[in-house]
């Protein structure tokens, strides 16, 4: 890029502040008071995020009158889930080609589950008038290279003859008719299988539905130790304990306390920009009135929308990986990235010059080598997890709220019997391998964007053993 529009990148930046826009809503809700002392409970729920949330918003409506508790280490909402771009996808696969290539045999129960589940996350949404800005708008995946858009030309005759509807191929001046860039030409346009949402929004809406339910809910409370107590478990924290007959870990990417289940995720750094509000001048030069959800092709992709009050979430394209999956909120802020990224906004909106940022944050995504969620038990079944979402959780974290709930029940049901449910990813190797393998697969994705997609023999052999890296 020319040091002009350079300059002009890091004019935009200058007033950015250092935190989520979601985060930074006056309706966040006051905190609630740290546990002290022993607690006891049928069902313990451990972390504040979509998964736990979910987790203890269903406990409760399959049966009103079990007792749960929920702990979360800071705050409900704090982490991935008030931080993400928040799409809200159908999907439970990471996208139907991933879905596909994993899981050929169950793939349409695989669709016909996501669909379900969003659906109910959007009668959850109403039940409970929760306010986070729901907009069932669909997303289109665009391409901004040729060899993009013949994939996904081809990709598009792929989903017609697997008989999936409700999925449109865009050609160059139908897609522009829709979000107008200068970058993009052609797309796939999934109409009505992604909502977009407020991200901490639906956490804070989630936390208040659990408490008039009755869950009882303490923040500030890490889950320091898990251990067996008589028929059920035991967890200590820093000021007291919980006894529970079940537990349920929906802690994600912070360090599992079932320790095997460390390795099979590793912390991935995301960030994003938010533009001020656009005016109604700038908003008509970029049409948009469709309000989709977007993200590029690319290996390395940007996901971008509109917020509710017209602003610009423009995300992605780094992916982060810090040496020895160290977890710091000194993370969260990465300005060469977010000089990147701006530069790369103007690129595709060259019409909206002069915008400002208002808001620059990122944060640590779980993600695993085959980018969908990954679940289990412990303790002879006293303890179920899921994890894994690589990015996607808004939406699967209902689904897999369901499926430890259906686990820890010892329930056999059409969400347990799916082998998506019963398989786990490779788990990443140790450190300094880890780190090897990811960058040399970072800058391999890098290689094959600027190469016409041709993917190294890096990546053929990640391929065929089912391994992969995700932005």
């Amino acid at each position: 890029m020319a040091p002009a529009a350079m300059r002009t990148a890091a004019q935009s930046l200058s007033g950015a502040k250092p935190v989520s826009y979601w985060l930074d809503d006056p309706a966040k809700p006051v905190a609630l008071p740290a546990l002290t002392g022993d607690e006891h409970a049928d069902l313990l729920v451990i972390g504040g995020g979509y998964t736990g949330l979910w987790t203890a918003l269903i406990a409760k409506e399959r049966d009103p009158g079990r007792d749960v508790v929920l702990i979360e280490g800071h705050e409900v909402g704090w982490a991935a889930s008030g931080r993400n771009g928040g799409f809200c996808a159908a999907s439970l696969t990471h996208g139907l080609a991933n879905g596909v290539e994993r899981w050929p045999d169950e793939i349409a129960k695989l669709e016909e589950l996501g669909e379900r589940n969003l659906d109910a996350i959007e009668a959850a949404v109403a039940r409970y008038g929760i306010d986070c800005e729901f907009e069932r708008t669909g997303e289109i995946d665009v391409a901004t290279e040729p060899h993009q858009l013949e994939e996904l030309r081809e990709w598009h005759e792929e989903i017609v003859k697997l008989g999936i509807t409700g999925v449109d191929f865009l050609d160059r001046d139908d897609l522009r008719a829709e979000v107008d860039s200068p970058t993009f030409l052609g797309g796939l346009w999934d109409r009505n299988g992604v909502a977009m949402l407020h991200p901490a929004k639906l956490a804070w809406g989630l936390k208040r539905a659990c408490e008039e339910l009755g869950v009882r809910i303490y923040e500030f409370t890490r889950g320091l130790d898990l251990v067996r107590s008589g028929e059920g478990m035991a967890v200590r924290t820093p000021y007291g304990r919980v006894f529970a007959r079940r537990v349920a870990l929906g802690t994600n990417i912070f360090p599992s306390l079932v320790k095997r289940v460390r390795p099979y995720t590793v912390p991935v750094y995301d960030y994003a920009l938010m533009t001020e509000p656009l005016t109604p001048e700038q908003l008509e030069s970029i049409g948009w009135k469709g309000r989709q959800g977007l993200g590029d092709s690319a290996n390395q992709f940007h996901y971008f929308r509109l917020s509710a009050d017209n602003r610009i979430l423009w995300g992605g394209y780094d992916a982060i990986y810090p040496y020895g999956g160290r977890l710091s909120a000194d993370l969260d802020q990465r300005p060469e990235t977010f000089l990147k990224l701006a530069e790369q906004f103007f690129e595709c909106f060259p019409q909206l010059s002069g915008v400002n940022f208002s808001h620059a944050w990122g944060g640590a995504i779980d993600t695993c080598s085959r980018f969908t969620a990954f679940f289990g038990t412990a303790h002879q079944g006293r303890v179920a997890y899921a994890a894994g979402y690589t990015g996607l959780g808004v939406g699967s974290t209902r689904f897999g709220a369901d499926v430890m709930l259906d686990l820890l029940a010892g329930e056999e049901t059409e969400r347990t019997r799916l082998d998506m449910v019963r398989s786990k990813p490779m788990p990443f190797p140790p450190e300094p391998f880890a780190w090897a393998g990811i960058e040399i697969t970072k800058r391999s994705l890098a290689h094959a964007d600027t190469n016409g997609g041709h993917r190294n023999l890096w990546l053929k052999t990640m391929d065929k053993l089912g391994l992969g890296f995700d932005s």
